[in-house]
Order: C-alpha cells, then structure tokens, then sequence
C-alpha cells in the first residue's frame, strides 16, 4: 500500500470507514492509522485513541447506514506538509448524499497520526 498522504486519506474513507467486513477493515486500519492515532469526532466530545476505539466507532455508525452507503470524495485529496484534506459525501451511488463534510489528517512517519472530522450542517 502507498503511504503518501494522498493515499492515506484516500484509503482511510474508502478502505477503512466503506468497509464492513471486520477483518478486512482492521487489516488496512493497522496499515494507514499509527498505533497511537488519535481521532476527534466533535469540538465538544472525547477524542477516539487507537485501532480498537476506531474500529468500534465505525461498526456503530455502520449498523445506523443503509448497506449501500459508502463515502465519495468530491474532490482529490490536498496535501500540505504533512496535513492532508478531503471533502467527502456519505450515501448510496447515485443518490442525494444523507451527509457530507471533510476530513483533516495529520502524517507522520507514513501513517495518520491524527485524523479530524468536519461534519457539515443541514442545508437551509
């Protein structure tokens, strides 16, 4: 697997939190996330330290989805020493996305040591 920044990010939307088989979902998790990696959700809520943590958090949020969700990045990654940033959506192919924000993930030493979560607010 390439541990570009690019890459990272990329992967750790459609690799990681798409997946739902188990296994495979933790498999790349060990090869993207550092083993201390640290996730914030929300401003106001407990940062999610390490594998096990993120890997919980996704099943959680995976048995509220629809199994034909999955993220789409609407467009490619940016990169900037070392901070990379995507914007995504979450849905069904070729349906209104039910959610949409980015992520913001902090690389060191070829793995996401960090990884930051903007949930956009409903449409007005």
């Amino acid at each position: 697997m390439d541990n570009n920044g690019t890459q990272l990010l990329e992967d750790s939307l459609l690799k990681v939190w798409s997946e739902r088989n188990d296994e495979q979902r933790m498999m790349v998790i060990k090869q993207i996330y550092d083993a201390d990696i640290v996730f914030y959700e929300t401003d106001n809520g407990p940062a999610i330290k390490g594998h096990q943590a993120i890997d919980e958090l996704i099943k959680k949020l995976q048995a509220q989805w629809a199994p034909e969700f999955g993220f789409t990045l609407i467009k490619p990654v940016a990169i900037n020493h070392g901070v990379s940033h995507v914007a995504w959506t979450l849905g069904a192919a070729n349906a209104t996305p039910v959610a949409s924000g980015m992520d913001i993930a902090l690389i060191e030493n070829g793995l996401i040591k960090e990884l930051y979560l903007y949930l956009d607010g409903p449409a007005d």
